[in-house]
């Protein structure tokens, strides 16, 4: 039985001139399956139908124009590459295009040559983006855990941990500095255990004083205290068949932590202002980025509660200790900033995510997540580069460094983070290497065509 022949690639052709569409059809059609359409609202037509995989679309035509047409097809899942024809007067309108979504554009007359070639660049970026999405996906089902990533070896012994804990009934005691996902590992304990359909129910108790925070544990009567006008439960009674996590427990007062240690003890307790025993089964995770063990010793925290907390203790690293998972990190955040706010983007330049792995993160996952979402949000380009990383973590960066490699040897600063010499020299690097081949270039340095073109001007590298 002779082998089955793969699917050639669609190419959907949008003309109001016959004589180009005949021109390409004929053409293309030896190595692609080539569409036909006279106008923007008749090649919508056919994509509402048919898979295409590339559209070469004229700029000027009756009706929606090119550029329309490039914006609402942008717009869809899976959209398929446009590549713009344009007469050379309009090259500018055509660059425009290229902002909202066009992947390239060729001038008219056709250079088949050249077009074949941009069409195949074309499809093979888009091979390896398809790629690169499925390899993302089966890392995060790989290396993450209930919304968290990591492959250093902190992190997969921390998921190892949370999964072998996660159905006993055992009080789990979180430490790590602010920022390290704490809140997101009790979220895992909870999904991960038989109380997974229960309530998950969370008190940060340094947001309270002892008096607030003793009615949200325990609730009150009505008549408890002056403005109490009705009974309230509390957070042991919501949360009852599920799991109670107290954050910041090393911030409650003495007294606060006498009843907290009866409830574990006893798994009962009264509303503030009653009598009554209230019995409750609840799984408590408490999590804190203070000693407790020197608070302890200092007298500000009891003993015998800390040993009944510590029971299951798991440290979170900070950033600064799992490097190593900084890229995996930045490409999530990437993701999940651009889809919230509605941009596409490729990824970091090989220089952005060296320079940001190297930094300490003193604000830890935090402070990384919300660098990415301002990058994203302020970014002019189809790729994150040095110049999008924000004004006071460059500078942040570069005073690390500084005081890193000053210590190397006495006497001598280290160089400042120069973003723009850094990029300048990684251009011209590129440039030498592929021997003036821009668009070579452009793919090693992860920017579009235009956007080395545009730097190429700003940095006077146009004769390289």
């Amino acid at each position: 039985m002779p082998a089955r022949e793969p699917t050639r690639p669609t190419i959907l052709v949008i003309d109001d001139e016959k004589n180009t569409r005949d021109g390409l059809d004929k053409a293309l059609c030896h190595k692609y399956s080539v569409l036909l359409a006279e106008s923007a609202n008749a090649g919508l037509d056919i994509l509402n139908r048919e898979h295409v995989d590339v559209v070469l679309t004229d700029l000027r035509m009756p009706g929606i124009d090119g550029m329309a047409f490039t914006r609402e097809v942008a717009a869809r899942q899976d959209a398929p590459l446009v590549i713009m024809l344009t007469a050379y007067g309009s090259v500018q309108t055509a660059i425009e295009a290229m902002k909202v979504g066009a992947y390239d554009y060729l001038t008219k007359p056709v250079n088949i040559d050249n077009l074949e070639m941009m069409i195949e660049r074309g499809l093979e970026s888009r091979r390896l983006r398809a790629e690169n999405e499925q390899l993302r996906r089966e890392l995060d089902q790989r290396y993450g855990l209930e919304g968290m990533i990591g492959n250093s070896r902190a992190m997969t012994e921390v998921f190892d941990t949370v999964r072998q804990i996660a159905d006993a009934r055992s009080t789990v005691l979180l430490t790590g500095e602010s920022g390290t996902g704490k809140e997101l590992i009790a979220h895992a304990v909870h999904r991960l255990s038989g109380r997974s359909s229960q309530p998950f129910i969370v008190v940060h108790c340094a947001a309270l004083n002892p008096n607030l925070l003793e009615s949200e544990l325990f609730g009150h009567e009505k008549g408890s205290y002056t403005g109490a006008h009705q009974q309230v439960l509390g957070r042991f009674e919501r949360a009852n068949g599920g799991t109670l996590f107290l954050d910041e427990i090393g911030d409650i007062d003495l007294s606060t932590q006498i009843k907290l240690l009866r409830v574990l003890e006893t798994r009962t307790f009264e509303r503030v202002g009653g009598n009554t025993p209230i019995e409750t089964d609840v799984r408590l995770i408490a999590a804190t980025n203070c000693d407790l063990k020197r608070r302890v010793d200092e007298g500000r925290f009891r003993e015998d509660l800390y040993y009944r907390l510590h029971v299951v203790s798991i440290r979170l690293p900070p950033l600064r200790e799992r490097a190593e998972d900084i890229p995996l990190l930045l490409d999530h955040f990437l993701r999940k900033a651009a889809e919230e706010n509605g941009r596409t983007l490729s990824g970091f330049s090989p220089e952005t995510v060296k320079v940001l792995t190297a930094y300490a993160w003193p604000g830890n996952v935090r402070e990384l997540r919300n660098c990415v979402e301002r990058m994203v949000v302020m970014s002019r380009g189809s790729n994150l580069t040095l110049k999008d990383v924000p004004a006071d973590v460059r500078t942040a960066i570069s005073d690390a460094l500084e005081s890193k490699d000053g210590g190397a040897e006495a006497g001598a600063k280290a160089p400042s983070l120069d973003i723009d010499a850094h990029e300048k020299n990684l251009i011209a690097q590129a440039l030498r290497e592929t021997r003036g081949n821009r668009t070579e270039a452009a793919r090693q340095l992860g920017i579009s065509r235009r956007t080395l073109h545009r730097k190429l001007h700003t940095y006077g590298l146009e004769n390289l």
